[in-house]
């Protein structure tokens, strides 16, 4: 029984000496990456050139910046609900564009991505008003029946369903519902977009 007990700080040494030395590649990623995030996120927000921001990184750096701008832009790659998410999925998009190499790829992609968020607001917002009104006829009948059953026949009450938290609940989930089946799709495009140069 000769097992010596090992403190937190020796267990977690040995897993350091499993992992080997970092190497400068790893180093340059980890001090990059998040300067290409920040330029990805003023880039969304001001109106800034882009390759001129890049121009600014030494070479060594600037395909982890480019990296790291990449990723963000990416992802705020967003259904487009209003004006302001539509505006900003635009810029999203021609920030990629100017950071790919492979432009032709990522038009092709570009052109999935724009059939789901043209599917989104012309069908879709058509699909959500019918589903927005049918859930309040539904919610609309339950209440009133639930109201008929603890005050009697008096209940000819008029109730405003939108205002209901179980309506407001219900509707979440329904939208939720709906808007899944194209952020599935819109994150397949974003993945493909990652492995593209």
């Amino acid at each position: 029984m000769g097992e010596e007990i090992k403190s937190a700080r020796e267990i977690a040494m040995e897993k350091v000496e499993k992992l080997g030395e970092v190497t400068e590649e790893e180093r340059l990623g980890w001090k990059y990456a998040p300067e290409g995030e920040k330029l990805a996120a003023r880039y969304l927000k001001q109106n800034l050139n882009m390759l001129s921001e890049l121009g600014k990184f030494e070479d060594k750096a600037k395909k982890y910046v480019i990296k790291g701008t990449q990723e963000v832009l990416i992802r705020n790659l967003e259904l487009p609900r209003n004006d302001f998410l539509r505006k900003k999925n635009r810029r999203a998009m021609e920030g990629i564009k100017l950071l790919k190499n492979n432009k032709v790829s990522v038009e092709n992609v570009f052109s999935k991505v724009r059939r789901i968020f043209d599917h989104y607001v012309e069908q879709g917002e058509q699909q959500r008003k019918q589903a927005y009104e049918s859930l309040k006829v539904d919610v609309e009948a339950r209440l009133q029946q639930a109201l008929k059953q603890q005050i009697g026949t008096l209940a000819n009450v008029r109730i405003d369903v939108e205002r209901q938290p179980q309506f407001q609940e219900e509707w979440r989930r329904v939208l939720s519902q709906m808007d899944a089946q194209y952020i599935s799709l819109l994150n397949e495009y974003k993945q493909e977009l990652m492995t593209i140069t």
